[in-house]
């Protein structure tokens, strides 16, 4: 039998980090290049067989998030990846993944690699290539109760962006081979991420028309 699967790209601009500008070139607009960012992610999403696109948005109000998704795409307003988590569970989710916004290009064979290690385990992790933290996260729903404590939003909390997301999950699983580890992939949080954009490589078109003109790093 197959299961319920999807797929949410997380909007979280409360946790933003102070830097998370740096990764917009000169010359092109912060807001412009994290929207095109965010519609290229939910396009990869929207094109999984399969698996139901959503979008996951704190704080809850951001209607420029909401327009890059396609129409009845189902958006959850959540802080935390564990209440996010929790919230596609109560939409008919048994088995989730969730995206994190800056990674324009991510192949949807990643994603669906990690479908497949929940097969023989509860969770599944995409790291990032540079800066640490998670490009993505998956799980069985609903959570089993060590992974949700470590989400839950306490100040300790894991989310994508902590530097040491893979290690302090495996730490806090009974074993560590609960939570295995798909190929890893980049995410675009500085300048110099940019070198990792393939012109070659099919998808971010929003992306690449932004930045039409400007090198892709160094």
């Amino acid at each position: 039998m197959t299961l319920a699967r999807f797929a949410a790209v997380l909007s979280l601009l409360d946790r933003s980090q102070p830097d998370r500008g740096s990764a917009v070139p000169a010359g092109v607009d912060a807001d412009e290049f994290r929207l095109a960012l965010l519609e290229d992610a939910c396009e990869v999403v929207a094109g999984l067989e399969l698996v139901t696109p959503a979008l996951v948005l704190d704080p809850p109000d951001q209607p420029d998030a909401e327009a890059a998704t396609w129409p009845g795409t189902p958006i959850v307003r959540e802080p935390t990846l564990a209440g996010a988590f929790a919230a596609l569970h109560a939409l008919g989710a048994e088995t989730a993944v969730l995206v994190a916004p800056d990674a324009p290009d991510l192949p949807p064979l990643l994603i669906g690699k990690l479908f497949r290690a929940l097969g023989n385990a509860p969770s599944a992790a995409c790291a990032a290539r540079s800066g640490g933290g998670l490009v993505a996260l998956a799980a069985r729903l609903p959570l089993p109760g060590w992974l949700a404590a470590a989400l839950d939003g306490s100040d300790n909390a894991v989310d994508l962006d902590t530097p040491d997301a893979l290690a302090r999950l495996r730490a806090a699983a009974p074993r560590p081979g609960l939570v295995p580890q798909g190929p890893p992939w980049h995410r675009l949080r500085t300048t110099a991420d940019l070198r990792f954009l393939d012109p070659g490589l099919e998808g971010w078109e929003n992306t690449r028309a932004l930045l039409e003109g400007h090198p892709l790093g160094s």
